[in-house]
């Protein structure tokens, strides 16, 4: 697990930056398209007027130049509103369910403090054998296991010695977690932003159409560039809010859990008190 938080640490951050670039790079190119359609209009109007004049003079009038307005499906709108936002959104929220998926692992009982450890090495040290029970601490790679083996490496010095061997044990351990957590929290500022950039985005898109227009902007295209707006600072904060919550969870979770582990090995390695002391 740890591997795989390097992982995500190495490209998240590169990802990131080349969505920014993204997002500002395609909003020029969108702008262009639209002035280019502004200046098919123009030029359309002369063909509509000769493909109308036929019926002036009394010619049956065709149905092939009027077509019904396409009717949208709630999932293409949204997807044509949200426009490059959708894959960045996409991506985020697939590395939303990657991390939670793996702070949820990690954040389990089973892997912080094992109950099966706790009575194997409870055991072996009621029989006096401390070796074994080094053995078996060492062997295990949860939280509690790394902490008991360093208290083991050091109690030959003493039981300070190895209650500061435990406790830098914990530090670390505990630091690792709240590492992968802080991810979550990362997210859940970064998705509000990125929708905030999306309305402005959108709302720069929609007062260009009056800017740029000359004449009475287009509905259509003023309704394009607000529903951006709107839509990305809805999907920014979808994502944000779970990832907040799960984030300030799985927090308390992991706290609760160090926090047990502390008291756990302090309790198992109790019976070394008198080791270094005369």
């Amino acid at each position: 697990m740890v591997a795989g938080s390097s992982l995500i640490s190495r490209w998240l951050f590169p990802v990131i930056a080349a969505l920014a670039v993204i997002c500002v790079t395609a909003g020029p190119m969108q702008s262009t398209s639209w002035a280019q359609d502004e200046a098919a209009e123009p030029a359309a109007e002369p063909a509509a007027a000769a493909a109308a004049a036929p019926a002036a003079d009394g010619a049956p009038a065709t149905d092939d130049t009027a077509e019904a307005p396409k009717k949208l499906d709630a999932l293409t709108w949204t997807m044509t509103a949200l426009s490059y936002y959708f894959f960045i959104f996409l991506l985020i929220s697939v590395i939303f369910v990657a991390l939670f998926v793996m702070n949820m692992l990690n954040a389990r009982r089973d892997n912080v403090v094992p109950l099966h450890l706790v009575e194997s090495f409870e055991a072996c040290l009621e029989e006096n054998k401390v070796q074994d029970a080094y053995d078996l601490a060492k062997e295990d790679d949860t939280f509690l296991g790394k902490v008991l083996s360093a208290g083991l490496e050091k109690v030959s010095l003493g039981y300070d010695k190895a209650l500061e061997a435990m406790q830098e044990v914990g530090e670390e351990e505990n630091m690792k977690l709240d590492h992968r957590l802080s991810y979550l929290a990362l997210i859940g500022s970064l998705s509000p932003m990125i929708g905030l950039f999306g309305t402005v985005d959108g709302m720069i898109r929609a007062f260009s159409v009056i800017a740029l227009g000359g004449s009475t902007p287009n509905p259509a295209q003023l309704a394009e560039g607000i529903s951006t707006a709107l839509m990305t600072t809805l999907v920014g904060l979808a994502i944000a809010i779970p990832a907040i919550a799960s984030y300030s969870i799985l927090r308390n979770r992991v706290d609760r859990l160090a926090l047990e582990v502390g008291i756990t090995s302090e309790g198992l390695m109790s019976r070394f008190q008198t080791v270094g002391r005369k």
